[in-house]
């Protein structure tokens, strides 16, 4: 090799390696200035719930809660969303399987305690269940999303009836153009509901909060004990009106006026605060308790589909600083600084693996801070992520959140 020619390798060398220093530098800067930064982190706990009896499987999982006793209920509909293979049982075709009932409680070490749920008598169960809470004096309340739900269920824990809250099909004046059902008094129905997506007890007033939901665009809020509706209200704190033709969702529109179909949570904080999943307007809203509105947040603005605002649920400790989204679309879960409704990370992604998603619908916490999630569509699941305490932010979106001592 000629001299020049040596020299000019030389030079080469030198400056790929100024290069890569420099990209090192960088990212180690980026390091840094994230390091400032922290948030809770969480492993999936591939080995919970433990295996179903008699040839049990889920359905659209669809619901979940944790109750004071760290117990995790679930509400999910079982056969109706199984296909021949998955209820062979049930066909009386093969040794396996069949749908689980609707309603099951497991304890936190994920053995199954109870299991009940579905049409009885005295009550209407709903067309198709949706969302589970378990209040403060141990009452189990269901919504439905089904074309005629218009009503809530009220069972003890043993699945007692207790109270139903409105009339299915109630007041039918007609059908939309894909058929649903129209009701005559809709968003401003103080008797009956809108295809109910989620219920919140808040115990200090005894008040439940209703997400109502696939059909009416309106937070509705009951006398828990009598089920007596206190009041309502749509998006930004006005008057929902069902009249308004919104269209398909487009992210660079300015933001609806209204509630897009479903309003699908209105979670109490400690602090009062609702927070509300407008769940294909890729926004979550938050309000007073008597609904005056005071902030919103967009998450993931450019989903389109069913939207990227699923749930909410909280962190254990006093302050709540820490709020946890569901995005059943984009299959992850997001980690915000409740007070400032900053973005700081998120986990999760589409599969059929543990610590992966296929439609993460809701999402609850225990008194640990560990995280429990269910499934729909073909996901069919319930998934614990462990809390492994707070940690520096490294990057936006962390993937699966596989346990790091299976690495």
């Amino acid at each position: 090799m000629s001299p020049r020619r040596k020299l000019t390798a030389v030079v080469c060398v030198v400056v790929a390696g100024l290069g890569l220093a420099q990209l090192w530098i960088e990212r180690s800067l980026a390091a840094e200035a994230q390091a400032g930064v922290q948030a809770p982190r969480f492993e999936v706990d591939p080995l919970w719930p433990k295996p179903l009896p008699n040839h049990w499987v889920l359905g659209n999982a669809i619901g979940v809660w944790v109750d004071e006793q760290d117990h995790v209920w679930i509400v999910h509909r079982g056969s109706d969303t199984l296909n021949n293979n998955e209820k062979g049982l049930e066909l009386k075709s093969a040794d396996c399987c069949a749908g689980a009932p609707p309603v099951l409680e497991f304890d936190a070490a994920g053995n199954l305690l109870r299991h009940w749920g579905g049409p009885g008598p005295g009550y209407d169960w709903p067309a198709s269940n949706h969302g589970i809470v378990v209040d403060h004096a141990g009452n189990v309340w269901i919504g439905g999303n089904g074309p005629g739900d218009s009503h809530i269920v009220k069972f003890t824990r043993d699945g007692r009836f207790l109270a139903q809250y409105g009339k299915p099909n109630a007041r039918v004046s007609g059908k939309t153009s894909s058929g649903q059902p129209t009701f005559a008094r809709g968003s401003s129905d103080p008797d009956n509901f809108g295809r109910v997506a989620k219920i919140f007890v808040e115990p200090k007033a005894n008040e439940a909060f209703i997400a109502d939901g696939y059909f009416n665009r309106r937070v509705a809020v009951l006398d828990a004990a009598t089920g007596k509706m206190k009041r309502f209200w749509g998006a930004y704190g006005k008057p929902p009106d069902d009249s308004v033709e919104l269209g398909p969702y487009d992210p660079a529109a300015p933001p609806a006026t209204q509630f897009r179909s479903p309003v699908h949570c209105a979670d109490v904080a400690n602090d009062g605060l609702v927070y509300v999943c407008d769940r294909v307007n890729d926004r979550l809203q938050v309000f007073k308790q008597d609904g005056t509105f005071v902030k919103e947040v967009f998450l993931a603005k450019n989903t389109k589909l069913s939207g990227s605002v699923w749930d909410v649920a909280f962190s254990r400790d006093p302050q709540q600083r820490y709020l946890f989204v569901a995005d059943g679309i984009n299959d992850r879960i997001y980690i915000l600084q409740r007070d400032t409704m900053e973005l700081l990370t998120s986990f999760g992604d589409g599969g059929r693996q543990p610590g992966q998603f296929y439609g993460v619908h809701s999402i609850a916490t225990d008194s640990q801070g560990n995280i429990y999630t269910t499934e729909t569509w073909e996901g069919k699941r319930l998934q614990k992520f462990v809390n492994k305490g707070l940690a520096p932010v490294t990057t936006m979106h962390q993937g699966t959140v596989w346990p790091r001592g299976g690495r």
